[in-house]
């Protein structure tokens, strides 16, 4: 199998980030080639050109947003298997090995990895282990060993290029645009994988490891809950797409079961687990009320990305 990995940027802010992201794919070696996708800044794009020579440096063709960043890339990539990484993550030595060794199996469609976060100091009480998906990281309540998944996590992933290429690739309505965390497309496009094809498998490789940086504005109340709300949005969106059922099938488990299981942990450490426990019950409050107003949303304008993000900053 050929193989292409894929990183979208999109600010200059992460320069040093981004160069640490592109060193780590570098030095995996089992890359027929690196796309590296900037998403409308020609100030990046003509700096990427001039670092990195031997890569495909490329502008994102669509509209912006990351969804649009990586169907771009997907429609040029030369791999069978294409991997994605995020700007701000670090591959571990053996990742894309890992992940390519997870489509053995030919009923495997996609292989999603790890993520552990990299703190701008120390661990925050307001992130919990139950709460490390709001900054894109592997969180309690995920499998702890190799198996399938309802869907990858964005930062750390790859997909059959035909298969996914053959649904559409990722929905530009679903995905990110800039630091707006509206997202969920690749838990939209596993879905719809396994939805045209039963047998198809997603698989979860928790040994493909990436290091996640994490800015100094996520490690606040503030983002939880701005991102929490707009997680439920999110879910709305693809709830509207693929069916309330497969959006919300293992948020249900997480929510009976994780999330109050950490609720008493917390509450058993006394003051000290005070603020998780508030970030905890702050979240998951946010996210089923933005569930409910994107739903609504959709309900009265038809789930444009627009309703959304309107709704986003409220």
């Amino acid at each position: 199998m050929t193989v292409s990995v894929v990183i979208c940027a999109y600010t200059l802010d992460r320069w040093d980030q981004l160069a640490l992201a592109m060193a780590s794919v570098s030095a995996q070696g089992s890359a027929d080639e690196t796309i590296l996708v900037v998403d409308h800044n020609d100030e990046l794009l003509e700096r990427a050109l001039a670092r990195w020579p031997e890569a495909r440096v490329m502008a994102n063709e669509g509209p912006r947003g990351l969804s649009s960043g990586r169907n771009t890339a997907l429609r040029v990539a030369v791999g069978d298997i294409v991997a994605f990484l995020d700007d701000d993550a670090v591959a571990d030595p053996g990742w894309l090995d890992t992940l390519i060794g997870g489509f053995t199996d030919p009923s495997v469609v996609a292989v999603g990895g790890s993520a552990v976060p990299i703190w701008p100091g120390e661990a925050p009480a307001v992130l919990p282990d139950e709460l490390l998906w709001i900054v894109g990281c592997s969180y309690r309540g995920l499998p702890t060993e190799p198996g399938p998944v309802r869907n990858v996590m964005g930062c750390s992933m790859a997909f059959r290029r035909e298969p996914l290429l053959a649904i559409g690739g990722f929905n530009a309505d679903t995905g990110r645009v800039g630091k707006l965390p509206i997202g969920c497309e690749e838990t939209e496009v596993c879905i719809k994988l396994r939805q045209v094809d039963p047998a198809h498998v997603v698989h979860y490789e928790p040994s493909a490891r990436v290091r996640h940086h994490v800015s100094a504005d996520r490690v606040r109340m503030a983002y939880v809950a701005h991102r929490s709300w707009c997680e439920g949005l999110s879910k709305a969106g693809i709830a509207r797409t693929v069916g309330r059922q497969d959006a919300l099938s293992a948020e249900s488990a997480y929510a009976t079961r994780v999330l109050p299981a950490a609720v008493w942990r917390e509450l058993r450490r006394g003051p000290q687990g005070l603020v998780a426990v508030t970030a905890i019950l702050l979240s998951l409050g946010l996210a089923g009320a933005g569930y409910v107003r994107g739903r609504f949303a959709q309900v009265r304008t038809g789930g444009t990305r627009g309703s959304l993000t309107q709704k986003a900053a409220v």
